[in-house]
């Protein structure tokens, strides 16, 4: 079964009523049009079936974003958006970003650790402001297993902490850039363990279909996170891990979701 993956229409900042700011981009990698394995006939059912899907060219940041980047989205936009939808959990104890005055900034020794406590309408106001947008659940994985079917980002050998940071205690995030030896075919890093990372799909069983109302981008359904956290097991930070059992309200944050974007 062949289908075709692809976000139609990019977000546009205006439509969540963002500033018309735009920040330096952040560094991000080509990943290459044409099919791919999704999911697993193996495992948890939300994995099932396995499926070939066709995704256009796209580009995805090569790390996730981190608490210095989103403190300058803070600063400019704020932890609402005029829609009142909150971007940002700044009143929890497990954020890494603390405001200094009249500015966010992030807490010293965190700079480069992913974000969390960001609700799903933040990841999504934050891509767009960026002029990018978060990344289909199917481009997460392509991203993240390439083109082979293997099982982690750096392929079928089983995580260490070389490669990963997992299994570790409450809110014990690492810099973004720590594991080198845990990219993905195409160079992207930190897709397994750290942080959860929400993508632009609503969480719907497979086969998955862009057409299905799953890209819809108005906030409401409970979204599908990828990659798994640093306080996973080693069998939640898999490749075609969903996150079934994850605590994923998406109007607010957690203290193991993270996110990236795409264009």
């Amino acid at each position: 079964m062949r289908i075709i993956a692809g976000l139609g229409v990019l977000l546009l900042a205006g439509a969540t009523g963002l500033a018309a700011e735009t920040p330096g981009r952040s560094e991000t990698l080509a990943i290459p049009a044409g099919p791919f394995t999704m999911g697993a006939n193996h495992g948890p059912d939300d994995e099932r079936p396995a499926h070939q899907v066709d995704v256009a060219v796209f580009e995805i940041d090569r790390l996730p974003v981190t608490n210095a980047r989103f403190a300058d989205f803070l600063n400019a936009i704020g932890t609402h958006n005029r829609n009142g939808e909150r971007l940002f959990d700044d009143d929890d104890a497990d954020v890494r970003i603390h405001k200094i005055g009249s500015r966010w900034v992030a807490d010293k020794g965190f700079e480069h650790h992913p974000v969390v406590e960001v609700s799903w309408p933040g990841a999504r106001d934050y891509c767009a402001w960026r002029n990018m947008r978060l990344p289909t659940e199917a481009e997460w994985e392509k991203a993240a297993r390439g083109t082979d079917g293997r099982k982690y980002p750096w392929g079928n050998a089983p995580p260490d902490r070389t490669r990963a940071q997992f299994a570790a205690r409450y809110n014990e995030t690492a810099p973004v850039n720590a594991f080198p030896a845990g990219a993905s075919p195409y160079e992207v890093l930190d897709m397994a363990g750290n942080a959860w990372e929400w993508v632009a799909s609503a969480y719907r069983p497979y086969p998955y279909a862009a057409n299905d109302g799953r890209e819809d981008q108005s906030a409401g359904p409970v979204r599908a996170t990828r990659g798994g956290g640093h306080d996973s097991p080693a069998a939640e930070i898999t490749t075609t891990q969903r996150g079934r059992y994850l605590s994923r309200n998406p109007r607010a944050g957690h203290h193991n979701i993270g996110f990236r974007c795409a264009k």
